[in-house]
C-alpha cells in the first residue's frame, strides 16, 4: 500500500502527465472539430454539383497553377539568396533576413495595397509596365506575383536550412579537385540539399494556395478559389461556400501529407 509521502511525491508527476495529455487532446480537438464539421456539412448532391461547377474548377485550377508558378519562381530566384545567407557572413545580414521574413508578419491586405501603390495604372512604374505589355492589376500575372511574394520566405528559409546542413568541407574538397564554384554548387551542394529545396517549394505552394487578403485587392477577377469562396459566402450564404471550403481543406491536407513524406529522413541500411 502506497504511503502518504509516496503519494505526495508522485502527485507532481501525475499532474504533469495530465497536463500533457489534456493539452494534446484540447489542441487536436480545437484544430480538427471546425474542419471536420465543415467537411461533413455539405450534402452529397451539393458537393457533387460543386465539383462539376466550371467556375469552381476554373478557380481551383487557377489557384493551383499560380501557386505552382510562385514555387518555381521561388526556386529560381530564391535559391541564390538562400545559399548566400547559409554560407556568407556580411554586414547587414540580420537586416536582410528580417526583410525576407517581413511578408510573413505584416497583414496581407497591406501587401495588396503596397502592390497597388507600386504597380497601379496611375503610378509611373505601373505605366512603365503597361507600356511593356505587363499588367499586374486584375490579371493572372498579378496573382502570381502576389503569391510569389507571400510564399518566398518559406522557400528561402527552408532552402537556407538545407544549405546549412551540407558540410562546407565537401565543397572545399570539390574545389581542391579542380571544380569551380559553379560546378561545385550544381554537382555537390544542390544534390545534397534537393530534399530541403523540394520541401521549401511545397511549403511555398501551400502558403500561396491559401492567400486571400492580398489577392483580393490586386486581382478580384480572375477569381482564385479563396476569393470565389468568399464571394459565394457573401452572395449566397454558408451553404454554397462550404463545398468550396471542403475542396480547399482537402487540397491543403494533401499538400501537407506530401510535405511529411518528402521531409521524412531516408532510411539507410547498416
Amino acid at each position: 500500500m502506497q504511503s502518504r509521502g509516496g503519494f505526495l511525491r508522485s502527485l507532481p508527476g501525475r499532474v504533469f502527465q495530465f497536463w500533457l495529455i489534456a493539452s494534446c487532446i484540447l489542441v487536436l480537438v480545437f484544430i480538427v472539430a471546425p474542419l471536420a464539421r465543415t467537411v461533413v456539412s455539405p450534402d452529397a448532391e451539393q458537393m457533387w454539383k460543386t465539383l462539376g461547377d466550371p467556375d469552381v474548377l476554373r478557380s481551383v485550377g487557377l489557384s493551383m497553377g499560380a501557386s505552382a508558378m510562385a514555387a518555381v519562381l521561388s526556386l529560381i530566384m530564391g535559391t541564390p539568396l538562400a545559399y548566400i545567407l547559409a554560407r556568407r557572413d556580411f554586414a547587414g545580414k540580420k537586416i536582410v533576413e528580417s526583410l525576407i521574413d517581413l511578408p510573413i508578419m505584416i497583414p496581407h491586405p497591406v501587401i495588396g495595397i503596397a502592390f497597388l501603390t507600386l504597380a497601379g495604372r496611375n503610378n509611373w512604374f505601373g505605366g512603365l509596365l503597361a507600356r511593356m505589355g505587363i499588367e499586374i492589376m486584375g490579371t493572372v500575372t498579378g496573382i502570381t506575383v502576389v503569391l510569389f511574394f507571400v510564399g518566398l520566405p518559406f522557400y528561402i528559409n527552408t532552402a537556407k536550412a538545407g544549405f546549412e546542413s551540407v558540410s562546407p568541407r565537401l565543397e572545399k574538397v570539390s574545389r581542391s579537385l579542380g571544380a569551380g564554384p559553379g560546378a561545385t554548387f550544381f554537382r555537390v551542394t544542390l544534390p545534397l540539399c534537393r530534399r530541403a529545396m523540394l520541401v521549401g517549394m511545397i511549403m511555398c505552394m501551400a502558403r500561396a494556395l491559401s492567400e486571400f487578403g492580398a489577392v483580393v485587392i490586386v486581382a478580384y477577377h480572375p477569381m482564385i478559389a479563396p476569393v470565389l469562396m468568399f464571394e459565394r459566402f457573401t452572395a449566397y450564404g454558408l451553404k454554397y461556400s462550404q463545398p468550396v471550403a471542403v475542396i480547399l481543406i482537402v487540397v491543403s491536407l494533401l499538400f501537407f501529407i506530401a510535405l511529411r513524406v518528402v521531409s521524412r529522413p531516408q532510411r539507410r541500411d547498416s
